[in-house]
């Protein structure tokens, strides 16, 4: 073999290597971008995740208060309907007692005119 045909070889190598080294490094290198890219999306999900958390937490504790809220407005509304109904049972028996009343004040008064004529 010739000196120059073994100097082209050693060459063809060197240029095919430094190619070759060179594609592994730019596909190493597109291969760190993605990574860094996921890691990047998955810290800004992970925060986002937590953001809805705390939003849900704080939803939950003003439902809470809402329910319990509520709960207080359906007892008020219900001692309110007894204290209705009390009342309108006493306005029922006054009202008995203003018919007796008023028959006894007419009575009164016819024996009082009775009484007045004999004068």
């Amino acid at each position: 073999m010739s000196t120059g045909a073994l100097i082209a070889i050693i060459v063809a190598v060197v240029v095919v290597a430094t190619v070759a080294y060179l594609v592994l490094r730019r596909l190493q290198m597109k291969r760190n971008a993605e990574r860094e890219r996921i890691a990047r999306d998955a810290g800004a999900h992970r925060e986002q995740a937590e953001a809805d958390a705390a939003r849900a937490r704080e939803l939950g504790d003003e439902a809470d208060q809402h329910r319990a809220e509520a709960q207080r407005h359906a007892q008020l509304a219900d001692a309110h309907s007894r204290q209705a109904e009390e009342h309108a049972e006493a306005a029922g028996d006054l009202q008995e007692g203003v018919g007796r009343s008023g028959s006894a004040a007419g009575r009164h008064d016819k024996r009082a005119a009775e009484l007045e004529d004999e004068l």
